[in-house]
């Protein structure tokens, strides 16, 4: 039995490897900051070292860890409240701005497969596990057919380098079984449905602004910070209301 659980592992991909790893680290198994011995996740996975290294390399370009002269790889440092507060202004300026747009574009209206991905992660809202990683992609995925909708590459480009749903479910499980963010999602689907431009980008700004508040009780034991982002965010930006 022990041979063939070791020759099962032996078949893990890169891409396997790097899903593991990927898990561990959003889940906060491997702690922030931490080093990545590569022979001890070798041996861990029952791989060789090759995989494992491809799939930090890869880790790496997702800003989930930093390779340094001589060390080799560590995971990367959680954001702080700063760091959380300027993600979210960010957001701020650009997806109200793409749900509008997406909600006026009917030839490319992107509603169909949104309701897709909505209804894939419903049937698992509400579980007394941890789905955080779950919750990780199903927010990528959805934010993303917004941000494709608006056919702006340039946009799409700036927001992928934030990898901003990897860094903020690395925090705390602000939304554990995903209710809430399953929720704020329909809000915004059903407005970009409708076509009502108005309402999707309204949807979208209270979505990003509540999740904000969420996320930002981590930094503060318990007490909601989400008056200072919209504080902080209107005198930033021209584009806040």
């Amino acid at each position: 039995m022990d041979e063939d659980r070791a020759v099962a592992r032996a078949k893990l991909s890169t891409g396997e490897v790097y899903e593991a790893l990927r898990a561990q680290i959003l889940a906060n198994r491997i702690p922030p900051g931490t080093r990545v011995n590569i022979e001890a996740v070798s041996r861990e996975l029952g791989v060789s070292p090759t995989p494992v290294r491809e799939a930090l390399h890869r880790l790496q370009g997702d800003n989930l860890v930093v390779a340094t002269s001589g060390r080799g790889y560590s995971t990367t440092a959680l954001l702080d409240l700063a760091g959380l507060r300027e993600l979210f202004e960010f957001r701020l300026l650009v997806e109200p701005w793409a749900a509008r747009s997406a909600a006026v574009d009917r030839l490319e209206n992107p509603a169909r497969r949104m309701a897709r991905e909505l209804d894939e992660f419903a049937a698992k809202v509400g579980d007394t596990v941890d789905i955080r990683h779950d919750l990780v992609g199903h927010d990528a995925r959805f934010h993303d057919l917004i941000l494709s909708a608006t056919g702006n590459r340039v946009v799409q480009g700036a927001y992928a380098q934030t990898h901003c749903h990897l860094h903020i479910f690395r925090l705390y499980p602000a939304d554990i079984g995903g209710e809430i963010t399953h929720n704020e999602h329909r809000a915004v689907w059903e407005a970009i449905r409708d076509c009502d431009a108005a309402r999707a980008e309204e949807a979208m700004r209270q979505h990003l602004t509540e999740a904000f508040m969420r996320f930002a009780q981590a930094f503060e034991d318990g007490q909601s910070r989400g008056i200072s982002l919209r504080q902080s965010a209107a005198p930033r930006t021209h584009m806040s209301s």
